[in-house]
């Protein structure tokens, strides 16, 4: 797919993997649109590349999202949209009983999961019309085994694979010419993951593996340390899981460690 003189939508484009994304596909000839929820920091974006269009919206908002559709169309429509806005929780014991566990999955689904499906839902016309349009959704090496650390983004994260894969297929179904592209980046190196110590790709890394991808009509782009775990999963799904996790994780998970109550 031809990237040069599209029009990008990207969520959660004012920092981390977003806003590289809009960097380089900026560096591609492409025109940028990104949103997120913090002003500043779109600001700061804006400062930075002053070509960016930035729009405050947030995906688990429903108003927001009709009213960014609103926007982007009077702006004449994007091309691509490029489903990027993730949020984590701190870790918690699903054996042990806390509110905290649901509430943490309630939030993380709403912006993770349901808000693609929002997104696409209200944009998915548009770009139907283009006459090359597509649809690029990050989910990451957690959709193919999860992390004990992270469980309830692991879910999220497993349920937007699916999800994408069948959007792929129901699009080819009914003879649209949208593509739809899965990015699965490993650990990368943003505010997200700040305070981990293990091995992170950078967001400019990730996102040249991202462009190749599509510029080849890679559906399916698994960046750096997910393309060995993939095989190591489809054929030793026990090494691939105490690989993600560690044994030395399991003593912040106890609740002699650390005990969450009600």
């Amino acid at each position: 797919m031809d990237i040069k003189g599209k029009t990008i939508l990207i969520t959660g484009g004012a920092s981390g993997i977003g806003l590289e994304s809009a960097r380089q596909f900026l560096a591609e000839g492409a025109n940028v649109i990104i949103t997120g929820r913090n002003q500043a920091k779109l600001d700061a974006a804006k400062k930075m590349l002053p070509a960016l269009t930035v729009i405050k919206s947030d995906v688990e908002n429903e108003n927001d999202a009709q009213s960014l559709l609103e926007k982007v169309t009077s702006l004449g429509g994007i091309d691509i949209l490029y489903n990027n806005a993730g949020v984590g929780s701190p870790a918690l014991n699903l054996g042990i009983a806390d509110d905290q566990v649901l509430k943490n999955a309630v939030y993380e689904m709403n912006v993770n999961y349901f808000g693609v499906i929002r997104l696409t839902n209200l944009f998915i016309d548009m770009l139907k019309s283009r006459k090359e349009s597509a649809i690029i959704n990050t989910t990451s090496i957690l959709s193919l085994v999860p992390a004990l650390e992270e469980p309830t983004y692991s879910a999220t994260k497993a349920a937007l694979s699916f999800y994408t894969k069948l959007l792929r297929k129901n699009l080819e179904i009914i003879n649209s010419t949208v593509k739809v592209f899965e990015l699965l980046p490993p650990v990368v190196e943003t505010e997200m993951t700040a305070k981990r110590t293990d091995k992170k790709m950078a967001p400019e890394e990730l996102v040249k593996t991202l462009i190749k991808g599509i510029k080849k009509d890679q559906f399916i782009i698994r960046a750096g340390d997910t393309k060995a775990l993939y095989i190591v999963s489809r054929f030793f799904p026990k090494i691939a899981f105490d690989l993600v996790n560690p044994k030395k994780i399991y003593p912040g998970l106890k609740p002699s460690i650390k005990l969450h109550t009600k």
